[in-house]
């Protein structure tokens, strides 16, 4: 039976990918998104986003727990004014975005990363040669239009703490949907997870996606 880490905390892409019927289990990693961002160098947040979903997928690949599974890591940025936004954290700083962001326009990177862990030896030592050796990546992207928000509308929305732990400062599944006019392309993207995607890195891992839909 083939499984699949996911190398993230987000309740958002655990649940999106339960409600695909893609069986799962969650391995958090403990990388330091601004350390690896540091240490690269890296500004233009579409590289960014495949970046940090990158050392999140290897660093859990790397514990003896993901031995025999494919690893997924995920991460995303938010594109704005060509600047790259991740999470606020604090409600100054979703504040300031979210009065900018209003009746204007931005894209989210999602940035996926896949690590095949499983055996690739086929000798006497019991390896069953099914591991593909893959580790690549890919990013989908979806240019997010917002309705015009009110100072009172944006302060109601952080007071809830939902914008907090999002990158951009909003979320389309869940409170911060009220204020999303339309999504140019895939929207499980804005929700931090293309399940397409997937399709196509398990794909180059010799894994069907219907694979890992729950055996009935």
């Amino acid at each position: 039976m083939v499984r699949l880490i996911l190398a993230s905390q987000s309740p958002a892409r655990t649940k999106l990918l339960a409600e695909a019927g893609i069986r799962h289990t969650v391995l958090v990693s403990d990388v330091d998104e601004d350390a690896v961002q540091a240490r690269y160098g890296v500004t233009d947040p579409h590289d960014t986003a495949l970046l940090l979903a990158r050392a999140k997928a290897e660093a859990v690949a790397a514990l003896p727990d993901s031995e025999g599974a494919l690893v997924l890591g995920c991460d995303s940025v938010f594109e704005f004014d060509g600047e790259a936004h991740g999470k606020p954290y604090t409600a100054d700083v979703a504040r300031e975005r979210m009065l900018r962001m209003s009746g204007s326009s931005g894209v989210l990177h999602t940035g996926h990363w896949l690590v095949d862990c499983r055996d690739t030896d086929t000798d006497d030592d019991g390896g069953d040669g099914t591991g593909s050796g893959a580790t690549l990546g890919a990013v989908a992207s979806a240019e997010v239009a917002f309705l015009d928000m009110d100072a009172e509308e944006i302060d109601a929305y952080i007071a809830t703490g939902e914008p907090l732990h999002c990158a951009g400062s909003f979320t389309i599944d869940g409170l911060g949907g009220a204020f999303i006019r339309k999504v140019d392309g895939d929207p499980h993207a804005v929700v931090g997870l293309s399940v397409s995607t997937l399709r196509g890195l398990l794909a180059a891992a010799n894994v069907r996606i219907t694979d890992l839909w729950p055996v009935r």
